[in-house]
């Protein structure tokens, strides 16, 4: 299968907005608000279904901090993935360049949004993905069992470039997005970080990895189903897999030729 190779951006205003899928995480989203509202950036919290305690919290802050922080409501739960993807839709509608991705939950740092910033900045057709340098909260089988999604990331990829698919505080150039969910199927759940971000290796979209801190949920809510999810994430590297295969040639070729996106900036 060809791909057209996703091209750098043309000159336009680096307009960047943060958008926050939220389900259910009234606790710790008022501090993540403050947090991004401090780094000067427009914010779009995209309500994923939520119950009305957590509604009620989403209303009041985006009331409070309107026009800086605003709300976009799905009537039913869609999974991370579709709340990112109804974001990508809705900055796109506003006119950004960009969408900085955070979640939710309170386990990223909202005081790094600067330094994704500066180097979207540096490189406005790249990905710039987070690499979590956890601390002691993080449950240990949590953070093994990462590595087996690195592992086929790393196969579908046919490259170690991408070290960590699975962060989700990231920041998008968003044409080459709006082009990849018009054209392809990304899942909608659980699935959403790791295979978005293999679709857009593929189309040779650059991926720049940021190591950041995390800390696990603030507010000890975790949507991620153990059972559920791991077998959305393993059908998800499944189909990767044989969409790598048709591709695999020009990956090795792109690889042969040292045409891998550029790499991670020093910690």
């Amino acid at each position: 299968m060809h791909e057209t190779p996703s091209r750098a951006m043309p000159a336009a205003p680096f307009a960047p907005l943060v958008v926050i899928p939220v389900y259910d995480h009234e606790h710790a989203i008022g501090a993540v608000v403050r947090g991004v509202l401090a780094s000067g950036l427009p914010c779009l919290l995209v309500d994923d279904g939520s119950h009305p305690g957590c509604a009620q919290v989403l209303d009041a802050l985006a009331t409070a901090h309107a026009p800086q922080v605003a709300l976009l409501r799905l009537p039913h739960n869609q999974g991370k993935g579709g709340a990112m993807l109804a974001g990508f839709a809705e900055a796109a509608r506003r006119g950004h360049s960009h969408v900085l991705q955070i979640d939710a939950d309170g386990q990223h740092d909202p005081g790094d949004i600067p330094r994704f910033v500066a180097l979207a900045r540096q490189h406005p057709d790249a990905v710039i993905c987070g690499i979590p340098a956890y601390d002691a909260s993080v449950p240990k089988a949590r953070l093994y069992g990462r590595y087996a999604t690195h592992i086929w990331v790393w196969i579908n990829t046919l490259s170690l470039h991408i070290r960590d698919s699975m962060c989700g505080f990231r920041l998008y150039p968003l044409a080459p997005v709006t082009r990849l969910v018009g054209e392809e199927t990304i899942g909608r759940r659980m699935d959403f970080d790791s295979e978005i971000l293999v679709r857009l290796f593929w189309r040779d979209v650059p991926v720049i990895s940021l190591p950041t801190r995390v800390t696990y949920p603030s507010d000890g809510v975790s949507h991620f189903d153990v059972w559920r999810d791991n077998v959305r994430i393993s059908r998800m590297h499944t189909r990767l897999f044989f969409g790598m295969l048709p591709r695999a040639p020009r990956l090795l070729w792109r690889r042969l030729r040292g045409a891998a996106p550029v790499g991670a900036p020093p910690a």
